[in-house]
Protein backbone atom coordinates (compact mmCIF):
# COMPACT_ATOMS: atom_id res chain seq x y z
CA UNK A 1 0.00 0.00 0.00
CA UNK A 2 1.33 3.30 -1.04
CA UNK A 3 2.23 6.03 1.74
CA UNK A 4 -0.17 8.13 2.71
CA UNK A 5 0.07 11.55 1.07
CA UNK A 6 -1.46 13.89 3.63
CA UNK A 7 0.40 15.58 6.15
CA UNK A 8 1.04 13.98 9.17
CA UNK A 9 0.36 16.67 12.31
CA UNK A 10 2.65 17.26 14.38
CA UNK A 11 2.38 17.13 18.38
CA UNK A 12 1.35 19.53 20.26
CA UNK A 13 4.64 20.88 22.57
CA UNK A 14 2.84 20.06 25.90
CA UNK A 15 4.19 16.96 25.34
CA UNK A 16 7.55 18.10 26.40
CA UNK A 17 10.82 18.21 24.40
CA UNK A 18 11.51 14.43 25.07
CA UNK A 19 9.23 13.79 21.92
CA UNK A 20 11.17 13.12 18.80
CA UNK A 21 9.28 15.07 15.33
CA UNK A 22 10.80 12.63 12.56
CA UNK A 23 8.49 12.60 8.95
CA UNK A 24 10.04 11.16 5.42
CA UNK A 25 10.68 7.52 6.66
CA UNK A 26 11.55 8.39 9.98
CA UNK A 27 9.92 7.36 13.25
CA UNK A 28 7.76 10.07 15.16
CA UNK A 29 7.85 8.61 18.97
CA UNK A 30 5.15 10.43 21.01
CA UNK A 31 4.26 9.73 24.56
CA UNK A 32 0.04 9.23 25.63
CA UNK A 33 -0.33 11.59 27.98
CA UNK A 34 -1.88 10.39 31.59
CA UNK A 35 -4.41 12.69 33.56
CA UNK A 36 -2.20 16.38 34.04
CA UNK A 37 -0.67 15.11 37.27
CA UNK A 38 0.88 12.30 35.43
CA UNK A 39 -0.33 9.77 38.22
CA UNK A 40 -2.18 7.39 36.11
CA UNK A 41 -2.33 3.87 38.08
CA UNK A 42 -2.96 2.33 34.37
CA UNK A 43 0.21 0.89 32.53
CA UNK A 44 0.48 3.49 29.95
CA UNK A 45 1.56 2.83 26.08
CA UNK A 46 4.27 4.45 23.72
CA UNK A 47 2.22 5.64 20.52
CA UNK A 48 4.83 4.71 17.13
CA UNK A 49 3.70 6.95 14.27
CA UNK A 50 5.72 6.62 10.41
CA UNK A 51 5.50 8.40 7.93
CA UNK A 52 3.07 5.36 6.14
CA UNK A 53 0.96 6.33 8.68
CA UNK A 54 1.67 3.03 10.32
CA UNK A 55 0.21 2.14 13.53
CA UNK A 56 1.81 0.25 16.45
CA UNK A 57 1.27 0.38 20.23
CA UNK A 58 4.32 -1.46 22.80
CA UNK A 59 4.35 -1.96 25.90
CA UNK A 60 6.58 0.19 27.70
CA UNK A 61 10.22 -0.87 29.35
CA UNK A 62 10.64 0.32 32.63
CA UNK A 63 13.32 3.10 31.87
CA UNK A 64 9.78 4.31 29.52
CA UNK A 65 7.98 4.17 32.68
CA UNK A 66 10.78 6.01 34.60
CA UNK A 67 10.45 8.42 31.77
CA UNK A 68 6.65 8.87 31.60
CA UNK A 69 7.03 11.35 34.99
CA UNK A 70 8.19 14.11 32.16
CA UNK A 71 4.42 14.51 31.41
CA UNK A 72 4.61 18.50 32.04
CA UNK A 73 3.55 19.48 35.50
CA UNK A 74 5.01 22.67 36.45
CA UNK A 75 3.59 25.41 34.05
CA UNK A 76 4.10 29.08 33.56
CA UNK A 77 3.04 31.33 36.12
CA UNK A 78 1.94 34.26 33.35
CA UNK A 79 -0.39 32.35 30.91
CA UNK A 80 -0.27 28.74 32.62
CA UNK A 81 1.14 27.36 29.81
CA UNK A 82 2.66 24.03 30.73
CA UNK A 83 6.69 24.29 30.75
CA UNK A 84 8.47 22.86 27.91
CA UNK A 85 11.82 21.26 29.59
CA UNK A 86 15.21 20.30 28.76
CA UNK A 87 17.40 18.20 30.44
CA UNK A 88 17.47 14.66 32.30
CA UNK A 89 14.75 13.12 33.32
CA UNK A 90 12.92 12.64 36.59
CA UNK A 91 11.63 14.58 39.13
CA UNK A 92 13.97 14.35 42.04
CA UNK A 93 16.39 17.10 43.03
CA UNK A 94 19.63 16.59 41.13
CA UNK A 95 17.91 15.54 37.84
CA UNK A 96 15.23 19.04 38.27
CA UNK A 97 17.74 21.23 38.58
CA UNK A 98 19.86 20.51 36.28
CA UNK A 99 17.17 21.04 33.48
CA UNK A 100 15.72 24.20 31.92
CA UNK A 101 12.80 25.15 31.44
CA UNK A 102 10.99 27.51 29.20
CA UNK A 103 7.10 28.64 28.32
CA UNK A 104 6.18 28.38 24.66
CA UNK A 105 3.82 31.03 25.16
CA UNK A 106 5.63 33.72 26.59
CA UNK A 107 8.76 32.79 25.81
CA UNK A 108 10.00 33.07 29.05
CA UNK A 109 12.88 30.65 30.66
CA UNK A 110 12.84 29.63 34.21
CA UNK A 111 16.25 27.73 35.88
CA UNK A 112 17.64 26.50 39.11
CA UNK A 113 18.25 29.57 41.09
CA UNK A 114 20.68 28.19 43.99
CA UNK A 115 19.25 25.00 44.88
CA UNK A 116 15.77 25.78 44.21
CA UNK A 117 13.45 26.30 40.81
CA UNK A 118 12.58 29.89 40.78
CA UNK A 119 8.68 29.85 39.13
CA UNK A 120 7.70 33.35 40.37
CA UNK A 121 6.61 36.30 38.07
CA UNK A 122 9.61 37.98 38.63
CA UNK A 123 12.08 35.06 38.04
CA UNK A 124 14.86 36.76 35.80
CA UNK A 125 14.13 40.36 36.46
CA UNK A 126 17.56 42.54 36.65
CA UNK A 127 16.17 45.94 37.54
CA UNK A 128 12.42 45.16 38.97
CA UNK A 129 12.30 44.12 42.93
CA UNK A 130 8.98 43.45 44.70
CA UNK A 131 8.52 43.05 48.27
CA UNK A 132 5.50 41.93 49.89
CA UNK A 133 4.05 43.00 53.52
CA UNK A 134 6.15 42.82 55.95
CA UNK A 135 4.83 39.38 57.37
CA UNK A 136 5.39 37.73 54.22
CA UNK A 137 9.22 39.25 53.91
CA UNK A 138 9.73 38.51 57.77
CA UNK A 139 10.28 34.76 56.79
CA UNK A 140 12.59 35.85 53.98
CA UNK A 141 14.80 36.68 56.87
CA UNK A 142 17.94 34.24 56.86
CA UNK A 143 17.76 34.27 61.02
CA UNK A 144 14.07 33.69 61.14
CA UNK A 145 14.79 30.77 58.13
CA UNK A 146 17.63 28.99 60.30
CA UNK A 147 15.38 29.18 63.52
CA UNK A 148 12.13 27.90 62.43
CA UNK A 149 12.44 23.98 62.97
CA UNK A 150 14.89 25.34 66.00
CA UNK A 151 12.46 26.61 68.24
CA UNK A 152 10.04 28.84 66.20
CA UNK A 153 7.57 26.42 65.03
CA UNK A 154 8.03 24.33 68.81
CA UNK A 155 6.02 27.38 70.41
CA UNK A 156 3.15 26.71 68.68
CA UNK A 157 1.83 24.26 71.17
CA UNK A 158 1.20 27.03 73.37
CA UNK A 159 -1.54 27.65 70.89
CA UNK A 160 -3.17 24.12 71.05
CA UNK A 161 -0.81 23.08 67.65
CA UNK A 162 -0.49 19.11 68.60
CA UNK A 163 3.35 19.13 67.27
CA UNK A 164 4.49 18.15 63.93
CA UNK A 165 3.83 14.15 64.34
CA UNK A 166 0.70 14.52 65.39
CA UNK A 167 -0.45 17.47 62.55
CA UNK A 168 1.11 15.41 59.72
CA UNK A 169 -1.02 12.14 60.91
CA UNK A 170 -4.04 14.23 61.30
CA UNK A 171 -3.31 15.76 57.96
CA UNK A 172 -2.93 12.39 56.24
CA UNK A 173 -5.99 11.12 57.41
CA UNK A 174 -7.37 14.03 55.29
CA UNK A 175 -5.25 12.81 52.19
CA UNK A 176 -6.72 9.23 52.18
CA UNK A 177 -8.62 10.15 49.27
CA UNK A 178 -5.65 10.80 47.03
CA UNK A 179 -3.35 8.99 48.25
CA UNK A 180 -0.47 8.04 45.51
CA UNK A 181 -0.99 11.75 43.75
CA UNK A 182 1.05 14.44 43.21
CA UNK A 183 1.19 16.80 46.53
CA UNK A 184 2.08 20.73 46.70
CA UNK A 185 2.84 21.49 50.03
CA UNK A 186 2.92 25.54 49.78
CA UNK A 187 4.13 27.80 52.10
CA UNK A 188 5.91 24.82 53.27
CA UNK A 189 8.60 27.07 54.97
CA UNK A 190 11.90 24.98 55.82
CA UNK A 191 10.12 21.90 54.57
CA UNK A 192 9.22 20.43 57.96
CA UNK A 193 5.85 18.70 56.68
CA UNK A 194 7.28 18.23 52.95
CA UNK A 195 9.93 16.05 54.12
CA UNK A 196 7.37 13.88 55.77
CA UNK A 197 5.03 13.69 53.23
CA UNK A 198 8.08 12.72 50.69
CA UNK A 199 9.52 9.58 53.16
CA UNK A 200 6.19 8.25 53.68
CA UNK A 201 5.69 7.07 49.94
CA UNK A 202 2.34 8.09 50.52
CA UNK A 203 2.84 9.69 46.84
CA UNK A 204 4.01 9.74 43.63
CA UNK A 205 5.31 13.52 43.52
CA UNK A 206 5.71 16.54 46.40
CA UNK A 207 6.75 19.62 45.80
CA UNK A 208 7.53 21.83 48.41
CA UNK A 209 6.35 25.17 47.43
CA UNK A 210 7.49 28.52 49.32
CA UNK A 211 8.30 32.59 48.33
CA UNK A 212 11.10 32.93 50.92
CA UNK A 213 14.55 31.77 49.36
CA UNK A 214 16.06 31.28 52.45
CA UNK A 215 13.53 28.78 53.76
CA UNK A 216 14.05 26.70 50.28
CA UNK A 217 17.90 26.88 51.07
CA UNK A 218 17.36 25.96 54.73
CA UNK A 219 14.81 23.41 53.52
CA UNK A 220 17.37 21.56 51.22
CA UNK A 221 20.15 21.74 54.34
CA UNK A 222 17.70 19.60 55.56
CA UNK A 223 17.07 17.15 52.97
CA UNK A 224 20.99 16.63 52.52
CA UNK A 225 21.28 15.28 55.79
CA UNK A 226 18.99 12.33 53.97
CA UNK A 227 20.54 10.69 51.51
CA UNK A 228 17.10 9.34 50.55
CA UNK A 229 15.39 12.08 50.37
CA UNK A 230 17.93 13.24 47.29
CA UNK A 231 16.43 10.51 45.33
CA UNK A 232 12.94 10.77 45.91
CA UNK A 233 10.52 12.51 44.39
CA UNK A 234 10.90 15.48 45.79
CA UNK A 235 11.28 19.01 44.19
CA UNK A 236 11.86 22.78 46.05
CA UNK A 237 10.33 25.30 43.97
CA UNK A 238 9.60 29.10 44.51
CA UNK A 239 6.61 30.47 43.63
CA UNK A 240 3.82 32.92 44.80
CA UNK A 241 0.73 31.16 46.87
CA UNK A 242 -1.29 33.21 44.52
CA UNK A 243 -0.34 31.94 41.44
CA UNK A 244 0.78 28.61 41.38
CA UNK A 245 2.79 27.46 38.85
CA UNK A 246 0.40 24.51 37.67
CA UNK A 247 -2.43 23.70 35.05
CA UNK A 248 -5.84 23.95 36.48
CA UNK A 249 -6.77 20.49 37.39
CA UNK A 250 -3.46 18.96 37.61
CA UNK A 251 -2.78 18.43 41.35
CA UNK A 252 -4.45 16.03 43.62
CA UNK A 253 -3.17 17.33 47.23
CA UNK A 254 -2.61 20.67 48.53
CA UNK A 255 -0.95 21.19 52.20
CA UNK A 256 -0.91 24.76 54.00
CA UNK A 257 0.70 24.36 57.71
CA UNK A 258 0.27 27.95 59.86
CA UNK A 259 0.30 29.40 56.43
CA UNK A 260 -3.60 30.81 56.15
CA UNK A 261 -2.76 33.77 58.13
CA UNK A 262 0.04 34.67 57.03
CA UNK A 263 -0.89 35.22 53.26
CA UNK A 264 -1.59 38.76 51.85
CA UNK A 265 -4.70 37.93 50.82
CA UNK A 266 -6.40 34.37 51.87
CA UNK A 267 -9.24 34.67 49.24
CA UNK A 268 -7.03 34.94 46.13
CA UNK A 269 -4.62 32.20 47.64
CA UNK A 270 -7.31 29.68 48.08
CA UNK A 271 -8.67 30.47 44.96
CA UNK A 272 -5.37 29.69 43.26
CA UNK A 273 -5.38 26.34 45.22
CA UNK A 274 -8.83 25.66 44.24
CA UNK A 275 -8.31 26.10 40.98
CA UNK A 276 -4.84 23.85 40.99
CA UNK A 277 -6.82 21.11 42.09
CA UNK A 278 -8.25 18.72 40.08
CA UNK A 279 -11.65 17.18 40.44
CA UNK A 280 -11.46 14.75 43.85
CA UNK A 281 -8.32 16.63 44.72
CA UNK A 282 -7.93 17.80 48.51
CA UNK A 283 -6.85 20.53 50.19
CA UNK A 284 -5.76 20.40 54.13
CA UNK A 285 -4.24 23.38 55.99
CA UNK A 286 -3.25 24.60 59.45
CA UNK A 287 -3.75 28.20 61.22
CA UNK A 288 -4.56 29.90 64.23
CA UNK A 289 -8.24 30.97 64.98
CA UNK A 290 -9.31 34.62 65.71
CA UNK A 291 -9.08 34.88 69.63
CA UNK A 292 -10.12 37.92 71.90
CA UNK A 293 -5.92 38.44 72.87
CA UNK A 294 -3.97 36.99 69.96
CA UNK A 295 -1.73 34.38 70.35
CA UNK A 296 2.08 35.63 70.57
CA UNK A 297 4.13 32.94 67.83
CA UNK A 298 7.74 33.43 68.38
CA UNK A 299 9.39 32.76 71.91
CA UNK A 300 10.88 34.70 74.92
CA UNK A 301 14.90 34.30 73.09
CA UNK A 302 14.11 35.90 70.30
CA UNK A 303 12.79 39.28 71.93
CA UNK A 304 14.02 41.85 69.02
CA UNK A 305 12.01 39.65 66.40
CA UNK A 306 9.17 39.07 68.74
CA UNK A 307 8.49 42.82 68.74
CA UNK A 308 8.87 43.14 65.58
CA UNK A 309 6.53 40.03 65.38
CA UNK A 310 3.56 41.44 67.64
CA UNK A 311 3.61 45.14 65.89
CA UNK A 312 2.79 43.36 62.78
CA UNK A 313 0.47 41.32 64.56
CA UNK A 314 -2.71 43.65 63.01
CA UNK A 315 -1.63 42.83 59.60
CA UNK A 316 -2.05 39.22 59.96
CA UNK A 317 -5.35 37.91 59.39
CA UNK A 318 -7.11 35.43 61.72
CA UNK A 319 -10.21 33.89 61.01
CA UNK A 320 -12.51 32.14 63.29
CA UNK A 321 -13.99 28.63 62.32
CA UNK A 322 -16.65 30.01 59.95
CA UNK A 323 -14.90 32.46 58.11
CA UNK A 324 -12.69 29.10 57.29
CA UNK A 325 -15.07 27.46 56.19
CA UNK A 326 -17.21 30.06 54.51
CA UNK A 327 -14.06 30.73 52.53
CA UNK A 328 -13.26 27.57 51.25
CA UNK A 329 -16.91 27.24 50.14
CA UNK A 330 -16.77 30.53 48.46
CA UNK A 331 -14.01 29.28 46.36
CA UNK A 332 -15.58 26.43 44.55
CA UNK A 333 -14.29 23.74 47.38
CA UNK A 334 -17.05 21.38 49.62
CA UNK A 335 -17.04 18.92 51.94
CA UNK A 336 -15.63 21.09 54.52
CA UNK A 337 -14.13 19.15 57.98
CA UNK A 338 -12.64 20.58 60.30
CA UNK A 339 -10.74 19.71 64.24
CA UNK A 340 -10.34 22.92 66.61
CA UNK A 341 -8.07 22.71 69.81
CA UNK A 342 -8.01 25.84 71.55
CA UNK A 343 -6.83 28.37 68.41
CA UNK A 344 -5.52 25.58 66.81
CA UNK A 345 -7.55 24.36 63.98
CA UNK A 346 -6.80 21.92 60.89
CA UNK A 347 -9.29 22.07 58.04
CA UNK A 348 -10.00 19.76 54.64
CA UNK A 349 -12.41 20.69 51.86
CA UNK A 350 -12.34 19.36 48.28
CA UNK A 351 -12.57 20.16 44.68
CA UNK A 352 -16.12 19.01 43.69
Amino acid sequence: MAAASSPVLCPSSRFGPSSSRGFHGHTLTLRLPHRPSFLSTGSSRWLRVSASVSVSVEPETKAQQDDSRDIPLLSCPICYEPLIRKGPSGFNLPSIYRSGFKCPICNKSFSSKDVYLDLTVTSGTTEYSEFKPARTELFRSPLVSFLYERGWRQNFNRSGFPGPDEEFNMAQEYFKPVKGGLLVDVSCGSGLFSRKFAKSGSYSAVVALDFSENMLRQCYEFIKQDDTLLTTNLALVRADVSRLPFASGSVDAVHAGAALHCWPSPSNAVAEISRALRSGGVFVGTTFLSSPVNTPLPFTALRPLRQFFMQETNSYTYFTEKEIEDLCKSCGLVNYSSTVRRAFIIFSAQKP
